[in-house]
């Protein structure tokens, strides 16, 4: 694995984003992180997994210099779909997944958050969806998940403005369950997945596929429209100066185009 370890103690797995600095999500670490989910899925020693970055960030978001080596309609909503279905995999995983978030979680780092079971925050991280500052929009079901914890105005105000709420804020409006100091965040999620995994895996399961009957045919038709409509706009003249503009550390200047 270039981009994730994972390891296994106390029936609790751990996997750890290694993507330094900013632990970008780029599609080999989307492959990796299938791959791990692949292995711990049979593993009957395995009950709960948590999820964290290392170093300064959970995730800061999808890789975008990656962005600019894709250059049709067709890849980029190919690009969207892979990580809709993997995230729609996480949503149904038969183990519970506990994302333990400090620093940021924005963008496609956030889209990952979104698709685990339970979220634990540090009190200062920065969770958002930023992509219409690079003339973009979520590709990984960013719109159908945020509407969902936040409301729908809430979620609105976030994407529009591309700006980030706290960990605290995260909590009062329902995207985190809990906020800790930073440093106690990985060890509170320890904690929670200690008491998760002393119960029956099968009604662990049972319960994770009755919770997904809440997302309707209405969700995952919004999903297929987030896939052709991302693949649409990053073609875009905006989406290209949103994105040069982001490289060259700027101001873009967007012209509807």
């Amino acid at each position: 694995m270039e981009f994730l370890k994972w390891t296994s103690e106390n029936n609790i797995a751990t996997i750890t984003i290694q993507r330094p600095p900013a632990n970008a999500l780029s599609s080999g670490l989307l492959r990796e992180l299938s791959a791990v989910l692949d292995e711990i899925e049979p593993n009957r020693d395995i009950g709960v997994i948590v999820i964290h970055g290392e170093g300064r960030f959970f995730s800061a978001g999808a890789d975008i210099k990656e962005f600019t080596t894709v250059d049709s309609v067709q890849g980029f909503s190919d690009l969207g779909k892979f990580g809709q279905d993997l995230f729609d995999r996480m949503e149904k995983f038969p183990k519970p997944i506990i994302a333990a978030i400090h620093g940021a979680a924005l963008g496609g780092g956030l889209e990952l958050a979104m698709a685990c079971h339970i979220r634990l925050v540090s009190e200062t991280a920065k969770l958002g969806l930023p992509e219409l500052q690079l003339g973009l929009i979520p590709g990984f079901a960013g719109t159908q998940r945020l509407p969902k914890y936040v409301g729908t105005a809430m979620a609105a105000e976030m994407m529009f403005t591309s700006e980030p709420i706290t960990g605290k804020e995260a909590v009062q409006y329902g995207l985190a369950n809990h906020a800790y100091p930073e440093a106690e965040v990985l060890e509170q999620a320890y904690k929670l997945a200690g008491k998760i995994a002393k119960k029956s895996p099968v009604s662990i399961s049972a319960v994770i596929k009755l919770l997904n009957y809440a997302k309707t045919e209405e969700f995952y038709e919004g999903m297929k429209k987030e896939a052709e409509l991302f693949g649409k706009v990053f073609v875009s003249k905006d989406a290209k100066e949103g994105i040069q503009a982001f490289i060259e550390k700027r101001e873009p200047h967007f012209k509807g185009e």
